[in-house]
């Protein structure tokens, strides 16, 4: 199966008092690029992110941010610093008594002061928080894989289509071959006639010139491997495994018989359709490079 390189997949869901979301994005990329973004204190998650995203992932440069907002509990625990209040009061008691001084002190007064509460984040439990944030990923995943597998469906569409034109081109190419041999033939008799002004032609010496440009100009080894290699794509597209590299590969060898055709070529018809060949070659290229 195709699957683009392009995707987005997005979830969120609201575990263990935690809104956990989670956003993946992905563009063309000759390898596969991640960048990952956790809350900050959670960076045992990227790893973890990466291998979970890779078992989904060949190819792409791929961005992944998760998010983990608190909503019914806090992660911190608040302290109170008993001693250090007591001083505070005892001393503006003091302060209130030697200067006389209206009574104010308050809770809210006390609290104003530095240290007098502790703010201490709470252990967090790894392993559980892994399987929450593990959760959304997946489910982002899902997403993400389905937009691919859209996209590549439409890819292999066109694709399919412009081997099937490309197949049927070189069809022409083959049918029109032999086309060129014989009417060489007959333009070296006509030549041969004219300049030998009516003496006998060497018939012999005829055939072997017309053998040799045969020779010289036949494509159909060509033509049979350009068809092998259409056949290869099909079994390509069919596989489970990514289709990226291969099909990359694949296009350079088609490209490669297409030009030996051309180079052979001295018939008008023929480079035509060469022409046409190497124009769609070079949009299955195009193409291809949107291909995990």
């Amino acid at each position: 199966m195709i699957k683009s390189m392009t995707g987005y997949g997005r979830s969120e869901a609201v575990i263990d008092g935690k809104k956990i979301y989670c956003e993946i994005k992905s563009v063309n990329h000759r390898y596969s690029d991640y960048s990952i973004k956790v809350p900050r204190n959670h960076g045992f998650l990227e790893d973890k992110i990466k291998k979970l995203a890779s078992e989904k992932i060949s190819r792409g440069k791929v961005d992944i941010y998760v998010g983990i907002e608190y909503c019914e509990t806090s992660d911190r625990k608040i302290y109170l610093n008993s001693e250090l209040a007591k001083e505070y009061i005892s001393a503006l008691s003091q302060l209130r008594d030697e200067m006389s001084l209206r009574d104010d002190i308050s809770v809210m007064g006390v609290a104003r002061f530095p240290d007098i509460f502790r703010a201490e984040r709470l252990e967090e439990d790894e392993d559980k928080l892994w399987e929450a944030v593990k959760e959304v990923t997946g489910k982002a995943l899902a997403e993400f894989t389905a937009m691919r597998e859209r996209e590549g469906e439409r890819i292999e569409k066109d694709l399919t289509a412009r081997i099937e034109y490309m197949r049927s081109v070189a069809a022409k190419v083959e049918e029109r071959s032999p086309e060129t041999v014989e009417e060489y033939k007959n333009k070296l008799y006509s030549k041969i006639a004219e300049v030998l002004d009516g003496r006998e032609v060497d018939e012999a010496r005829v055939l072997t010139e017309v053998a040799i440009f045969a020779d010289k100009i036949a494509v159909n080894e060509e033509t049979v491997r350009l068809c092998s290699h259409f056949d290869e794509f099909y079994k390509i597209i069919s596989s489970d495994e990514p289709a990226g590299r291969r099909l990359d590969f694949l296009i350079q060898e088609i490209n490669r018989e297409i030009n030996t055709t051309g180079s052979k070529s001295n018939d008008i018809e023929i480079s035509r359709y060469v022409v046409e060949l190497k124009g769609e070659t070079e949009k299955l290229r195009e193409q291809v490079q949107n291909i995990e």
